[in-house]
């Protein structure tokens, strides 16, 4: 990595995989195992919060059991697998990665999907080669992204944290980068509404390509841009 460089860890879904259908197609059907009604990709991005169960709690006014959690849970992958088959990597994401690795730069994806259904999803895009490092959850779902974040950068033993910028877009990628002292860029295309988004005090923005020129300021020591 160059010394003036950001380093860039990326989330992968609503952020370099563009699975918002695939996502509310799978939450409705999750409710509809206890009996909630559906909702829109807006009220999604008004409400979703993590861990899950919190974002359950808002629309049941209380915390779901752990057997509605359990059927949710189960309810949710299983119909996502199946609507994801049709989404793609969000627009203009493959040249993005290919010119940040060109110009001699390095990029890792960390996600809270599942490990073992992650990599093979990003090596059939045939971006694998793209990242130094592909991480995605390992043990129950649920949870927050910190500690994998802690983890992650642990493993990437020649990346500062000061020198990496978190690409997402959820309050749980700016959570997770000021754990590990990184800093972040938060991206509107995928599950949090732009205001939730600018509650959290990082440059928050529209394309990923935007995306990458606020990475590429952050990681050589400028400010975020107005």
């Amino acid at each position: 990595m160059g010394k003036h460089a950001a380093h860039i860890v990326w989330d992968w879904n609503g952020t370099l995989f563009h699975d918002n259908d695939a996502v509310i197609g799978a939450t409705n059907a999750a409710f509809a195992e206890i009996g909630l009604e559906p909702i829109t990709l807006e009220e999604y991005r008004e409400l979703y919060c993590v861990p899950i169960p919190r974002f359950y709690e808002r629309l049941m006014g209380r915390l779901p059991t752990d057997a509605e959690w359990e059927v949710m849970d189960e309810a949710f992958h299983r119909h996502y697998t199946e609507w994801r088959a049709a989404c793609r990597l969000a627009d203009g994401a493959e040249v993005l990665l290919a010119d940040w690795q060109s110009a001699g730069h390095s990029q890792s994806i960390l996600s809270m999907y599942g490990h073992d259904d992650l990599v093979p999803l990003v090596r059939g895009f045939g971006i694998g080669p793209r990242f130094i490092r592909i991480d995605g959850r390992t043990g129950p779902s649920g949870g927050s992204k910190a500690e994998h974040m802690v983890r992650h950068l642990a493993a990437l033993a020649r990346v500062e944290p000061e020198r990496t910028v978190v690409i997402g877009d959820a309050a749980d990628d700016a959570t997770a980068a000021l754990r590990v002292g990184a800093q972040a860029v938060l991206y509107t295309g995928g599950s949090h509404s732009r205001a939730s988004l600018e509650e959290m005090g990082v440059p928050v923005v529209d394309s990923l390509a935007e995306a990458v020129a606020e990475a590429e300021r952050l990681g050589a020591g400028g400010s975020p841009a107005a």
